[in-house]
Order: C-alpha cells, then structure tokens, then sequence
C-alpha cells in the first residue's frame, strides 16, 4: 500500500483514526470530524509506532497498516488454529494471557498462535470436557468467558505456584466443602483411598467422601472426582485434568470446576503414568505421593 501521511484525508485516515482512538489514542476532535490526516493523527501514529516496536515516523505504511489491524481484534473476534503463517494480533495475546493465568501454558504472551498456544488450547478443552482439537472456536471463548471472574484482574505473567496449602488452611477448607472422590482402577482406586485417609486425618470432620462410583454421591456434594490412571478415551464427555504440573493443578481442577454445567460436576484426575518418565512400577511410596499432592491441590482448588 502506499503511504498515508499528514495532510490525506477520506474514508482510509477515518479508518486509522477509529482504530486509534479504540486503542487509547488520543485523535483531534475536528480531525476527526473532517477525516483529515492532522497533526494529532500524526503523534497518535508516531507513538503507536513506537509502542508497537515499529520503526519511527508519522506516516502509516504497510507494517504500520498490518500491526494496527492485529491490535484491533478482540478475543472472539475470528476461530484462531494452528498455520503458518501464525495468526497473529492482540485477541491470540489475550488468549494467551487467560490461558495462563487458568494453569495452562501458552508460553510467551507474544500474540502468535503457535505451537505452544495451540497445545495449551487443546489441554484448556480436555481439562473442559471438549473435543481437544487446538482450535479455538466460539465455544473456546465462551468456555473463557464464563470463566472471567477466574483469570479476570490477574497478572498476566503466569501461569503462577500456588505454594503449600499447611495443615491449618487445609483443615479449614475440608470442613466448608462437600466432595466425592472415586476412582476407575486399581492404581486410582489406591491413590484416592489415601487421599481420603489424609483427608479424614487432617480434619475429623471432612466433607471429602469416598464412593465406589460417581452414581453414588451424596446431593450435597458440590463436585465428583473420578481419578484415573489411564488417558481418557475418545467417549469421554467430562473434563479431564491432568495430574502433571503440580504448580498449576489447583487452578485447573478450579477451571473444569468451574466451566462445567452440570449442578454437580464430574471432574476426572489423570494421574501421571503415561509420560516418558513412568518405568512401569508403582509403588506405595508413589501412591503416598500422589495422594498427598493431590489433596493438596484440591484442598487449594475449592478454598474460597
């Protein structure tokens, strides 16, 4: 495109300054009205050039045009996937951002969907009871938006430790929730009932129960957990979270939690056996282990 500079004016310079002002730019108001190239159109160019790490100067070329049209894109706006060349603009940084934020790492808040937003994407819809295909449709976003009051206000260099929970936090948050733990196998069905024992050796008057199957619950608990040794097969219609960055675990249990519609939502744990590092062996000690991480997590997850 050719350069549009101080002293254009028509349909192209309102375009420019609409989508300045939307940024925060500051746009003469008779400019504005006459739709001419003015002195303000030109600082409100120049400094969005210098925030956006474009070369310096007033003038609107080509890479000018293109980031200006990148930051105007709101989270929503277009199904972002994996191409090349990357999607790009300030609704994939935003993606990014929120992605974080929830405990899955999109990396960099760069506004690229690349490989790593695409993989976190897809964990955000396992962790939701999606079809985990990396490409955020409409009811990604509005699997997000629900989640607003979650991610909404929160630094955006995370995703964040949690840290311990301590044994008095966790006896407190025992005592206020009512949930039900399960499990699908033997492995599973080890771990959860030492996450029970712990729970009920922490305080004597937990509202963790243990029950043979999900059927099973009481109607005052507010949440089923089903934990599972294996990945979830392609039936599966409920959120799976998997049991592998213990940092970000609690507020991934608190997503699918969270993100669910059902009045008592079912959320799977994966513990995690299927990685690289799993020998095959599983032992007292690793169940212990497990145990312990996870009520922890969940201990975090559900204090409110």
């Amino acid at each position: 495109m050719d350069p549009i500079s101080e002293g254009a004016s028509g349909a192209a310079v309102e375009d420019i300054q609409d989508r300045l002002a939307a940024l925060g730019y500051d746009i003469d108001a008779d400019e504005k009205s006459r739709q001419y190239f003015g002195k303000s159109t030109g600082t409100a160019v120049a400094r969005f050039r210098l925030d956006h790490d474009l070369s310096l100067g007033q003038e609107v070329d080509t890479s000018t045009w293109a980031t200006l049209v990148d930051e105007g894109y709101h989270m929503g706006d277009r199904t972002l996937y994996l191409r090349l060349p990357n999607f790009h603009g300030a609704d994939v940084r935003q993606l990014q951002k929120c992605l974080n934020i929830l405990g899955f790492s999109a990396g960099a808040e760069d506004g690229y969907y690349g490989v790593h937003t695409e993989a976190a994407v897809k964990q955000f819809q396992e962790n939701i009871g999606a079809l985990p295909d990396g490409m955020a449709f409409p009811d990604t976003f509005d699997a997000i938006e629900r989640l607003h009051h979650v991610w909404a206000g929160k630094p955006a260099s995370g995703p964040h430790p949690q840290g311990e929970m301590g044994f008095a936090r966790a006896a407190n948050v025992l005592e206020s929730v009512h949930l039900a733990i399960t499990a699908e196998d033997p492995i599973s069905r080890n771990v959860a009932g030492r996450v029970w024992n712990l729970a009920s050796a922490t305080n004597e008057k937990s509202g963790l129960d243990i029950v043979d199957s999900p059927d099973n619950h009481d109607d005052a608990d507010q949440a089923i957990l089903v934990v599972a040794s294996t990945s979830p097969d392609a039936n599966t219609k409920v959120p799976n979270v998997l049991m592998d960055d213990v940092d970000t675990l609690p507020m991934r249990i608190r997503t699918a939690y969270e993100s669910s519609k059902e009045k008592v939502p079912v959320i799977r744990i994966e513990l995690p056996l299927s990685g690289h590092d799993y020998n095959g062996t599983f032992t007292i000690a690793d169940a212990q282990t497990f145990a312990v991480m996870l009520l922890d997590a969940i201990c975090q997850a559900f204090d409110e």
